[in-house]
């Protein structure tokens, strides 16, 4: 591992530094991945499959592509009403993205040559937050809460083009999903901070049979660390769980669900996503 980047949000979304953040193997702050101007309240990230280009949600209603020296190489321009939240590639190679205030998820192409398409009808979830193709080839989408209490919790699933399969998969009365993303067994990986927003939320790692929404195990945070808010997750190919949060990024042994303890610290953080630069 070579870096650790993470979004840290600001405006609405709470008073980080808004800014991209590199840090060191060992947790050490190294400042700023990129100064462009262009990425303001960053929040969704993501490694493109192939080539080393990190795509990021800039809350100035663009996608950007940046090289791993945090240049931008591909710019979507200005698209009125994004409101980018998550965002990852398909199998088929396309960005898919997360769009808060219209309910639904927009697939682009990876050159960011054009607009893009709804995949999903509007309003089809009150606020949507993770999102994953699993490997029985359906499409998740975690429905949770957003800033103003407005939403509901579960995930609803669908065919890889947008046609419903499940308005309501899940039904665990203490999930509250954020980010998610599909385990090498097939399950449905989920960060929950529930009841979303309380003071003393309980924050969880939960994990999800994707066929019958039953809840397989739940990972939990050493309390001593004091994790909270947590946002976005990775899943790596080593079998480590990177979760982010409110000044810490954390991580988890996935296979026996062991909390590692804290690979990162700095106050006001404010983590929304993390990649691992190789």
């Amino acid at each position: 591992m070579s870096r650790l980047i993470v979004t840290s949000a600001s405006g609405s979304n709470g008073d980080g530094y808004g800014a991209v953040l590199a840090f060191t193997p060992e947790g050490v702050p190294m400042g700023r991945f990129s100064n462009d101007d262009r990425i303001s309240d960053p929040r969704g990230l993501v490694l493109h499959p192939v080539s080393d280009l990190v795509y990021l949600n800039s809350g100035s209603d663009r996608i950007l592509a940046l090289n791993q020296e945090g240049v931008v190489t591909l710019d979507s321009g200005s698209l009125d009403g994004l409101d980018p939240g998550g965002a990852i590639f398909g199998p088929e190679g396309r960005l898919y993205v997360t769009l808060r205030r219209r309910g639904t998820v927009l697939a682009l192409p990876a050159s960011l040559g054009d607009q893009g398409i709804a995949l999903l009808p509007d309003r089809v979830v009150p606020f949507p937050r993770g999102i994953c193709f699993g490997l029985d080839d359906r499409f998740y989408l975690s429905s949770g809460i957003g800033p103003r209490g407005e939403g509901e919790n579960t995930i609803a699933v669908f065919s890889q083009d947008g046609a419903p399969i499940e308005a309501r998969l899940v039904e665990d009365p203490e999930f509250s999903p954020l980010d998610m993303t599909a385990a090498p067994n097939g399950n449905l990986v989920v960060n929950s901070e529930w009841p979303f927003g309380a003071p003393r939320a309980q924050v969880t790692v939960r994990e999800y049979d994707p066929s019958s929404g039953q809840l397989v195990r739940v990972l939990t945070p050493d309390p001593s660390v004091g994790f909270a808010k947590p946002r976005g997750l990775r899943l790596m190919p080593d079998g480590r769980l990177y979760c982010v949060g409110k000044d810490h990024v954390v991580a988890y042994e996935f296979s026996t669900g062991r909390f590692l303890g804290v690979v990162a610290e700095l106050e006001g953080l404010n983590g929304q996503a993390v990649v691992v630069l190789p």
